[in-house]
């Protein structure tokens, strides 16, 4: 992880905008709802707080459900009753199967779900009941699980992207990131080849022109270099348009590339070949919502599974609930702002 989270100031920063609200919650019954699915939110987090994992992912997915309500009614994309959100939109099944095989659908796209009106305002992909996604699939995208697997197959997990090469020019035909995570089979392996088959699950990619490489010479291998044991970082280059370069234009530029997680900005891999990404705050309300149905309504099984003396998987869903409480609000807020602020 790359990142200082602080909940408390994101839940200051909610509180705050619910006396000045932002976007289209101005007024009206968009107020209100703001206002009041807030509190909700943050009632139900904090209620979170003080339980165990037998209750918590219920109170965790249902103040991110509430506080997806006060998204929709700040979002000045959503005209009429379209901020209005009416059930789920989103499914959860297979509960028989092995935990990282749970599968996930949708509804269709262009239904009132708050799954599906919420992932069309955040240019997030729906499923619909045809395609089935696996919880893993989506376990893996998120930030907070990098060290937290599943299971022992091939991952595809976000990819941190360094602007750090762009702060440091102020103009340049190329758009340089230090890009970060890549996982540890594809350093390993060291070819071309092995990188251009692992960056096919990340639309953000497409398109690089260049690498920084071990040595002179087209055929010269990527030059990865370690900073923990587990994944590589490596210099990679995009062309720019023509006649331009600014260190605003490639930002821009990184910005249409990649999405932002706390601040910072990550290519995220597409699951179960989908055309793009899942925005994280849907992929994070994906795992809650599968996680909240086993516990409600399969609660023999959900002991089992977050039992730490017999299930692998007791300690991941441990620290993936810990992280939600803790990276959520400061999704919830930034995002708050990011759809009260689009003209």
């Amino acid at each position: 992880m790359y990142m200082q989270i602080d909940p408390l100031e994101a839940w200051e920063r909610l509180r705050a905008s619910r006396s000045s609200r932002p976007g289209r919650a101005s007024g009206g019954a968009r107020a209100k709802t703001y206002a009041t699915a807030l509190e909700q939110a943050q009632q139900m987090f904090k209620a979170a707080e003080v339980v165990g994992p037998q209750t918590r992912p219920l109170l965790v997915f249902y103040g991110l459900s509430q506080a997806g309500r006060a998204i929709a009614a700040a979002a000045v994309d959503l005209k009429g009753e379209d901020w209005n959100l009416t059930s789920h939109g989103i499914h959860a099944s297979g509960y028989h199967l092995d935990f990282a095989d749970i599968e996930i659908r949708t509804d269709p796209a262009g239904t009132a779900g708050s799954f599906v009106r919420l992932s069309k305002l955040l240019r997030s992909p729906v499923w619909g009941n045809d395609t089935v996604v696996r919880l893993e699939e989506v376990w893996d995208t998120l930030p907070a699980n990098l060290q937290y697997p599943l299971t022992g197959r091939e991952r595809f997990t976000p990819l941190y992207a360094s602007t750090d090469p762009i702060a440091n020019t102020d103009f340049h035909p190329l758009l340089t990131l230090h890009v970060g995570d890549i996982l540890d089979r594809v350093v390993d392996n060291g070819s071309r080849t092995a990188l251009d088959e692992f960056l096919q699950s990340y639309p953000g990619t497409a398109g690089y022109e260049e690498y920084a490489r071990r040595r002179t010479g087209t055929d010269a291998e990527p030059d990865y270099v370690r900073h923990h044991p587990d994944a590589g970082w490596l210099y990679m280059h995009w062309k720019m348009p023509a006649e331009t370069g600014t260190k605003e234009e490639r930002l821009e530029r990184l910005s249409a590339m990649t999405r932002s997680y706390a601040g910072h900005r990550y290519f995220f891999p597409a699951v179960a070949g989908l055309p793009c990404e899942l925005h994280p705050l849907m992929a994070w309300w994906a795992v809650l919502y599968a996680l909240s149905m086993l516990a409600r309504y399969q609660p023999a099984q959900w002991a089992n599974h977050i039992n730490v003396d017999g299930s692998r998987h007791a300690v991941p869903i441990e620290k993936i609930l810990e992280r939600a409480m803790e990276h959520l609000p400061v999704l919830i807020a930034d995002t708050i702002e990011e759809v009260a602020a689009w003209p």
